[in-house]
Protein backbone atom coordinates (compact mmCIF):
# COMPACT_ATOMS: atom_id res chain seq x y z
CA UNK A 1 0.00 0.00 0.00
CA UNK A 2 1.45 3.38 -1.00
CA UNK A 3 -1.18 5.77 0.31
CA UNK A 4 -3.52 6.30 3.23
CA UNK A 5 -5.96 3.50 3.94
CA UNK A 6 -9.06 5.52 3.12
CA UNK A 7 -9.56 8.37 0.69
CA UNK A 8 -12.59 10.56 1.21
CA UNK A 9 -11.29 13.93 0.06
CA UNK A 10 -10.05 15.54 -3.14
CA UNK A 11 -6.40 15.44 -2.06
CA UNK A 12 -4.35 13.33 0.33
CA UNK A 13 -2.86 15.63 2.97
CA UNK A 14 -0.44 14.66 5.73
CA UNK A 15 1.31 16.11 8.74
CA UNK A 16 4.98 15.82 7.77
CA UNK A 17 6.62 17.61 10.72
CA UNK A 18 5.81 18.70 14.27
CA UNK A 19 7.67 20.81 16.80
CA UNK A 20 6.83 22.37 20.14
CA UNK A 21 8.48 24.50 22.78
CA UNK A 22 9.24 23.47 26.33
CA UNK A 23 6.07 24.42 28.21
CA UNK A 24 6.87 26.55 31.24
CA UNK A 25 4.92 28.25 34.02
CA UNK A 26 6.43 31.60 33.09
CA UNK A 27 8.46 32.99 30.19
CA UNK A 28 8.79 36.58 31.36
CA UNK A 29 12.07 36.99 29.51
CA UNK A 30 10.54 36.03 26.13
CA UNK A 31 8.14 37.88 23.87
CA UNK A 32 5.65 35.92 21.79
CA UNK A 33 7.96 36.29 18.78
CA UNK A 34 10.95 34.95 20.71
CA UNK A 35 8.88 32.04 21.99
CA UNK A 36 7.59 31.09 18.53
CA UNK A 37 10.71 31.55 16.37
CA UNK A 38 12.71 28.50 17.56
CA UNK A 39 9.66 26.28 17.04
CA UNK A 40 9.17 27.57 13.50
CA UNK A 41 12.84 27.06 12.68
CA UNK A 42 12.75 23.52 14.06
CA UNK A 43 9.64 22.41 12.17
CA UNK A 44 10.89 23.84 8.87
CA UNK A 45 14.33 22.31 9.36
CA UNK A 46 12.68 18.89 9.77
CA UNK A 47 11.35 19.14 6.21
CA UNK A 48 14.20 21.04 4.59
CA UNK A 49 11.76 23.69 3.39
CA UNK A 50 12.45 27.41 3.53
CA UNK A 51 9.79 29.87 4.67
CA UNK A 52 9.45 31.17 1.10
CA UNK A 53 8.65 27.67 -0.14
CA UNK A 54 5.56 27.32 2.06
CA UNK A 55 2.33 27.76 0.11
CA UNK A 56 0.11 28.90 2.99
CA UNK A 57 0.67 29.97 6.60
CA UNK A 58 -2.04 29.97 9.28
CA UNK A 59 -1.80 30.73 13.00
CA UNK A 60 -4.01 30.38 16.05
CA UNK A 61 -3.87 32.60 19.12
CA UNK A 62 -5.97 34.87 21.33
CA UNK A 63 -5.90 38.63 21.68
CA UNK A 64 -7.39 38.22 25.16
CA UNK A 65 -4.20 36.53 26.37
CA UNK A 66 -1.95 39.15 24.78
CA UNK A 67 -4.11 42.04 25.95
CA UNK A 68 -3.99 43.81 22.59
CA UNK A 69 -5.83 43.76 19.28
CA UNK A 70 -4.36 41.94 16.27
CA UNK A 71 -1.57 40.60 18.46
CA UNK A 72 -0.89 37.77 16.01
CA UNK A 73 0.71 40.22 13.59
CA UNK A 74 3.70 40.41 15.94
CA UNK A 75 4.61 36.79 15.41
CA UNK A 76 4.73 37.25 11.65
CA UNK A 77 8.14 38.76 12.33
CA UNK A 78 9.16 35.26 13.36
CA UNK A 79 7.68 33.70 10.23
CA UNK A 80 9.14 36.18 7.80
CA UNK A 81 6.47 38.04 5.84
CA UNK A 82 8.71 39.42 3.12
CA UNK A 83 8.57 38.63 0.26
CA UNK A 84 4.79 38.64 0.78
CA UNK A 85 3.26 35.35 1.91
CA UNK A 86 -0.24 33.86 1.79
CA UNK A 87 -1.29 34.06 5.44
CA UNK A 88 -4.35 33.78 7.67
CA UNK A 89 -5.20 33.61 11.36
CA UNK A 90 -7.93 32.15 13.57
CA UNK A 91 -8.84 33.42 17.02
CA UNK A 92 -8.91 29.81 18.18
CA UNK A 93 -6.68 26.95 19.14
CA UNK A 94 -4.17 26.08 16.44
CA UNK A 95 -6.11 22.89 15.65
CA UNK A 96 -8.65 25.09 13.89
CA UNK A 97 -5.83 26.87 12.06
CA UNK A 98 -4.75 23.43 10.87
CA UNK A 99 -8.30 22.82 9.63
CA UNK A 100 -8.22 26.07 7.61
CA UNK A 101 -4.83 25.14 6.15
CA UNK A 102 -6.10 21.65 5.30
CA UNK A 103 -9.05 23.21 3.44
CA UNK A 104 -6.68 25.52 1.58
CA UNK A 105 -4.67 22.53 0.36
CA UNK A 106 -7.86 20.66 -0.56
CA UNK A 107 -8.85 23.50 -2.88
CA UNK A 108 -5.54 23.20 -4.71
CA UNK A 109 -4.43 26.73 -3.82
CA UNK A 110 -1.43 25.38 -1.91
CA UNK A 111 0.60 22.18 -1.70
CA UNK A 112 2.22 22.91 1.65
CA UNK A 113 1.16 24.79 4.77
CA UNK A 114 2.82 25.99 7.95
CA UNK A 115 0.48 26.00 10.95
CA UNK A 116 1.51 27.39 14.32
CA UNK A 117 -0.08 28.52 17.54
CA UNK A 118 1.02 29.91 20.86
CA UNK A 119 -0.20 31.30 24.14
CA UNK A 120 1.26 33.16 27.09
CA UNK A 121 -1.09 32.70 30.02
CA UNK A 122 1.37 33.74 32.70
CA UNK A 123 0.94 37.55 32.58
CA UNK A 124 -2.64 37.54 33.89
CA UNK A 125 -5.33 35.48 35.60
CA UNK A 126 -6.34 32.81 33.08
CA UNK A 127 -9.40 31.82 35.10
CA UNK A 128 -10.73 35.37 34.78
CA UNK A 129 -9.75 35.76 31.12
CA UNK A 130 -11.67 32.62 30.13
CA UNK A 131 -14.92 34.03 31.51
CA UNK A 132 -14.95 36.22 28.39
CA UNK A 133 -15.92 33.11 26.39
CA UNK A 134 -19.30 33.08 28.07
CA UNK A 135 -22.63 34.63 27.13
CA UNK A 136 -22.04 38.36 27.71
CA UNK A 137 -25.55 39.16 28.95
CA UNK A 138 -26.50 36.45 31.42
CA UNK A 139 -23.51 34.28 32.34
CA UNK A 140 -20.32 36.32 31.97
CA UNK A 141 -21.46 39.01 34.47
CA UNK A 142 -21.58 36.29 37.13
CA UNK A 143 -17.84 35.55 36.51
CA UNK A 144 -17.99 31.75 36.69
CA UNK A 145 -14.47 30.74 35.79
CA UNK A 146 -13.30 27.73 33.78
CA UNK A 147 -12.50 25.66 36.87
CA UNK A 148 -15.92 26.29 38.42
CA UNK A 149 -17.67 25.27 35.20
CA UNK A 150 -15.50 22.16 34.87
CA UNK A 151 -16.37 21.30 38.48
CA UNK A 152 -20.07 21.39 37.57
CA UNK A 153 -19.32 18.93 34.79
CA UNK A 154 -17.30 16.69 37.09
CA UNK A 155 -20.05 16.69 39.73
CA UNK A 156 -22.64 15.82 37.08
CA UNK A 157 -20.52 12.80 36.10
CA UNK A 158 -20.19 11.71 39.72
CA UNK A 159 -23.92 12.13 40.34
CA UNK A 160 -24.62 10.03 37.22
CA UNK A 161 -22.39 7.26 38.58
CA UNK A 162 -19.92 7.52 35.69
CA UNK A 163 -16.86 8.31 37.82
CA UNK A 164 -15.73 9.25 41.31
CA UNK A 165 -12.96 11.30 42.87
CA UNK A 166 -10.56 8.38 43.16
CA UNK A 167 -10.98 7.57 39.46
CA UNK A 168 -10.32 11.19 38.54
CA UNK A 169 -7.19 11.18 40.70
CA UNK A 170 -6.02 8.03 38.92
CA UNK A 171 -6.46 9.68 35.51
CA UNK A 172 -4.39 12.65 36.65
CA UNK A 173 -1.66 10.44 38.09
CA UNK A 174 -1.47 8.30 34.94
CA UNK A 175 -1.24 11.37 32.73
CA UNK A 176 1.69 12.89 34.60
CA UNK A 177 3.40 9.51 34.85
CA UNK A 178 3.15 9.13 31.06
CA UNK A 179 4.58 12.64 30.68
CA UNK A 180 7.77 11.52 32.42
CA UNK A 181 9.21 10.68 28.98
CA UNK A 182 7.97 13.91 27.38
CA UNK A 183 10.77 16.49 27.63
CA UNK A 184 8.42 19.33 26.70
CA UNK A 185 5.79 18.70 29.40
CA UNK A 186 5.34 21.23 32.18
CA UNK A 187 4.42 18.64 34.84
CA UNK A 188 6.08 15.22 34.86
CA UNK A 189 5.98 12.28 37.24
CA UNK A 190 4.18 12.13 40.57
CA UNK A 191 2.16 15.27 41.33
CA UNK A 192 0.06 15.45 44.53
CA UNK A 193 -3.67 15.92 44.05
CA UNK A 194 -3.54 18.81 46.49
CA UNK A 195 -6.42 20.83 47.84
CA UNK A 196 -9.83 21.36 46.30
CA UNK A 197 -9.94 24.15 43.73
CA UNK A 198 -13.69 23.86 43.31
CA UNK A 199 -15.29 20.66 44.57
CA UNK A 200 -14.97 17.93 43.41
CA UNK A 201 -11.86 19.04 41.46
CA UNK A 202 -8.53 19.19 43.24
CA UNK A 203 -5.41 20.91 41.96
CA UNK A 204 -4.27 17.64 40.37
CA UNK A 205 -7.47 17.38 38.34
CA UNK A 206 -6.81 20.75 36.69
CA UNK A 207 -4.36 21.69 33.94
CA UNK A 208 -1.22 23.67 34.68
CA UNK A 209 -1.19 27.32 33.62
CA UNK A 210 1.77 28.08 31.42
CA UNK A 211 3.28 29.38 28.21
CA UNK A 212 4.11 27.49 25.05
CA UNK A 213 3.99 27.20 21.27
CA UNK A 214 3.68 24.51 18.62
CA UNK A 215 3.87 24.15 14.85
CA UNK A 216 3.21 21.57 12.14
CA UNK A 217 3.85 21.39 8.42
CA UNK A 218 1.22 19.93 6.09
CA UNK A 219 1.91 18.65 2.59
CA UNK A 220 -0.11 16.99 -0.15
CA UNK A 221 0.36 13.75 -2.07
CA UNK A 222 3.78 12.67 -3.28
CA UNK A 223 5.34 15.84 -1.90
CA UNK A 224 4.47 14.62 1.60
CA UNK A 225 6.48 11.44 0.98
CA UNK A 226 9.43 13.46 -0.24
CA UNK A 227 9.41 15.54 2.95
CA UNK A 228 8.75 12.77 5.47
CA UNK A 229 9.73 9.10 5.60
CA UNK A 230 6.35 8.09 7.07
CA UNK A 231 3.75 10.86 6.72
CA UNK A 232 0.76 11.01 9.07
CA UNK A 233 -2.12 11.18 6.60
CA UNK A 234 -5.22 13.10 7.69
CA UNK A 235 -7.81 10.60 6.49
CA UNK A 236 -10.66 12.36 8.29
CA UNK A 237 -11.26 15.67 10.02
CA UNK A 238 -14.39 17.41 11.27
CA UNK A 239 -15.45 19.88 13.96
CA UNK A 240 -18.79 20.60 15.61
CA UNK A 241 -20.19 23.01 18.18
CA UNK A 242 -22.81 22.65 20.90
CA UNK A 243 -25.12 25.14 22.60
CA UNK A 244 -23.24 28.10 24.05
CA UNK A 245 -24.87 27.92 27.47
CA UNK A 246 -23.63 25.05 29.69
CA UNK A 247 -27.12 24.86 31.21
CA UNK A 248 -28.56 23.89 27.82
CA UNK A 249 -26.40 20.76 27.54
CA UNK A 250 -25.99 17.36 29.15
CA UNK A 251 -22.54 17.89 30.61
CA UNK A 252 -21.98 14.14 31.03
CA UNK A 253 -21.90 13.63 27.26
CA UNK A 254 -20.34 15.27 24.20
CA UNK A 255 -22.56 14.72 21.14
CA UNK A 256 -20.52 17.24 19.12
CA UNK A 257 -17.40 15.10 19.63
CA UNK A 258 -19.30 11.96 18.65
CA UNK A 259 -20.74 13.56 15.49
CA UNK A 260 -17.35 14.97 14.49
CA UNK A 261 -15.83 11.52 15.05
CA UNK A 262 -18.47 9.89 12.88
CA UNK A 263 -17.83 12.32 10.02
CA UNK A 264 -14.05 11.96 10.41
CA UNK A 265 -14.31 8.16 10.19
CA UNK A 266 -13.07 7.33 13.68
CA UNK A 267 -15.43 4.37 13.95
CA UNK A 268 -14.58 2.93 10.52
CA UNK A 269 -11.61 0.97 11.89
CA UNK A 270 -9.80 0.47 15.21
CA UNK A 271 -7.42 3.15 16.49
CA UNK A 272 -4.33 2.40 18.55
CA UNK A 273 -3.65 5.92 19.88
CA UNK A 274 -5.88 8.74 21.11
CA UNK A 275 -4.54 12.17 21.96
CA UNK A 276 -7.43 13.87 23.74
CA UNK A 277 -7.55 17.54 24.63
CA UNK A 278 -9.00 17.02 28.11
CA UNK A 279 -7.79 19.90 30.30
CA UNK A 280 -9.60 18.44 33.33
CA UNK A 281 -9.46 14.82 34.45
CA UNK A 282 -13.26 14.56 34.32
CA UNK A 283 -13.30 15.56 30.66
CA UNK A 284 -11.31 12.46 29.70
CA UNK A 285 -14.26 10.43 31.01
CA UNK A 286 -16.65 12.32 28.72
CA UNK A 287 -14.40 12.07 25.67
CA UNK A 288 -13.69 8.37 26.13
CA UNK A 289 -17.43 7.70 26.06
CA UNK A 290 -18.06 9.92 23.03
CA UNK A 291 -15.23 8.30 21.06
CA UNK A 292 -15.95 4.74 22.14
CA UNK A 293 -12.56 4.28 23.80
CA UNK A 294 -13.79 2.34 26.82
CA UNK A 295 -13.89 3.26 30.47
CA UNK A 296 -11.16 3.98 33.02
CA UNK A 297 -9.84 1.63 35.69
CA UNK A 298 -10.47 3.27 39.05
CA UNK A 299 -7.14 2.25 40.55
CA UNK A 300 -4.68 2.78 37.69
CA UNK A 301 -6.42 5.45 35.59
CA UNK A 302 -5.68 3.39 32.48
CA UNK A 303 -8.33 2.53 29.96
CA UNK A 304 -10.19 -0.76 29.92
CA UNK A 305 -9.57 -1.01 26.15
CA UNK A 306 -6.43 -1.39 24.05
CA UNK A 307 -6.05 2.24 22.95
CA UNK A 308 -3.14 4.27 24.32
CA UNK A 309 -4.81 7.46 25.56
CA UNK A 310 -2.64 10.56 25.93
CA UNK A 311 0.72 8.76 25.99
CA UNK A 312 2.31 12.23 25.87
CA UNK A 313 0.66 13.15 29.17
CA UNK A 314 -2.02 15.24 27.50
CA UNK A 315 -3.31 18.61 28.66
CA UNK A 316 -2.95 17.64 32.33
CA UNK A 317 0.82 17.68 31.80
CA UNK A 318 0.98 20.83 29.63
CA UNK A 319 -1.89 23.04 28.52
CA UNK A 320 -0.61 26.13 26.70
CA UNK A 321 -3.76 28.01 25.74
CA UNK A 322 -4.38 28.15 21.97
CA UNK A 323 -1.71 25.52 21.32
CA UNK A 324 -2.77 22.47 23.37
CA UNK A 325 -5.23 21.24 20.71
CA UNK A 326 -2.69 21.54 17.90
CA UNK A 327 -0.23 19.67 20.12
CA UNK A 328 -2.66 16.76 20.35
CA UNK A 329 -2.63 16.47 16.55
CA UNK A 330 1.13 16.91 16.48
CA UNK A 331 1.76 14.28 19.16
CA UNK A 332 -0.47 11.78 17.35
CA UNK A 333 1.31 12.51 14.08
CA UNK A 334 4.74 12.15 15.71
CA UNK A 335 3.84 8.65 16.93
CA UNK A 336 2.96 7.70 13.35
CA UNK A 337 6.19 9.26 12.06
CA UNK A 338 8.32 7.11 14.36
CA UNK A 339 6.26 3.95 13.87
CA UNK A 340 4.69 3.82 17.33
CA UNK A 341 1.17 4.13 15.89
CA UNK A 342 -0.64 3.16 12.69
CA UNK A 343 -4.06 4.77 13.17
CA UNK A 344 -4.61 7.53 15.70
CA UNK A 345 -7.40 9.90 16.68
CA UNK A 346 -6.59 13.45 17.78
CA UNK A 347 -9.07 15.74 19.50
CA UNK A 348 -9.09 19.46 20.28
CA UNK A 349 -11.59 21.51 22.25
CA UNK A 350 -12.44 25.12 22.95
CA UNK A 351 -14.98 26.87 25.13
CA UNK A 352 -16.46 25.88 28.51
CA UNK A 353 -17.17 22.22 29.26
CA UNK A 354 -16.15 20.86 25.85
CA UNK A 355 -18.36 23.28 23.91
CA UNK A 356 -16.50 23.09 20.58
CA UNK A 357 -14.74 19.94 19.42
CA UNK A 358 -12.50 18.99 16.51
CA UNK A 359 -11.61 15.39 15.69
CA UNK A 360 -9.00 14.18 13.23
CA UNK A 361 -7.96 10.69 12.15
CA UNK A 362 -4.32 10.19 11.20
CA UNK A 363 -2.94 7.09 9.52
CA UNK A 364 0.47 5.89 8.40
CA UNK A 365 1.31 3.96 5.27
CA UNK A 366 1.23 0.19 5.75
CA UNK A 367 4.56 -1.18 6.94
Amino acid sequence: MTGPRTTRYARDVAVVAFAQSDHLRRTDELSEVEMVMPVLHEVLAATGLKAGEIGFTCSGSSDYLAGRAFSFTMTLDGVGAWPPISESHVEMDGAWALYEAWVKIQTGEADTALVYSYGKSSPGSLRDVLTRQLDPYYLAPLWPDAVALAALQAQALIDAGETDESALAAIAARSRADAATNPHAQLRGAVPQGDYQVRPLRTGDCPPVGDGAAAVVLAAGDLARQLCERPAWITGIDHRIEAHGPGLRDLTDSPSTRIAAQHAGVFDAPVDTAELHAPFSSQEVVLRKALGLGGVDTDSGTGTGTVAVNPSGGALAANPMMAAGLIRIGEAAARIHRGASDRAVAHATSGPCLQQNLVAVLEGDAR
